[in-house]
């Protein structure tokens, strides 16, 4: 069974790039037709998909976050990355990884905050 890890520090200055590590087991994310994805959930909102990678590697970014959002993959270490540049306290939120395929996984997020 799929299970996901995200990894990655709490807490980042404004201005810094954000960078989170899903480490996946139970499965490899160059089997076909899954999609790895980053969500994030901010204090009092709802759910913001953020960007995907697919099991060939190809990306798709939420429009309202593409110029800042880049997400790529280690397939020999199992693990696809979220970067988040120029990050204000706006971005502070639960931040999410998930696999879809037949069914939707979802890691257990991680917290990060945006703090001087």
């Amino acid at each position: 069974q799929v299970q996901l890890q995200e990894s990655g520090p709490g807490l980042v200055k404004p201005s810094q790039t954000l960078s989170l590590t899903c480490t996946v087991s139970g499965g490899s994310i160059t089997t076909n037709y899954y999609y790895w994805s980053w969500i994030r959930q901010p204090p009092g909102k709802g759910l913001e998909w953020m960007g995907a990678i697919s099991y060939s590697g190809s990306t798709l970014y939420s429009p309202s976050l593409k110029s800042r959002t880049s997400i790529s993959r280690d397939t020999s270490k199992n693990q696809f990355t979220l970067q988040l540049s120029s990050v204000t306290p706006e971005d502070t939120a639960v931040y999410y990884c998930n696999a879809v395929h037949y069914a939707v996984i979802w890691g257990q997020g991680t917290q990060v905050t945006v703090s001087s």
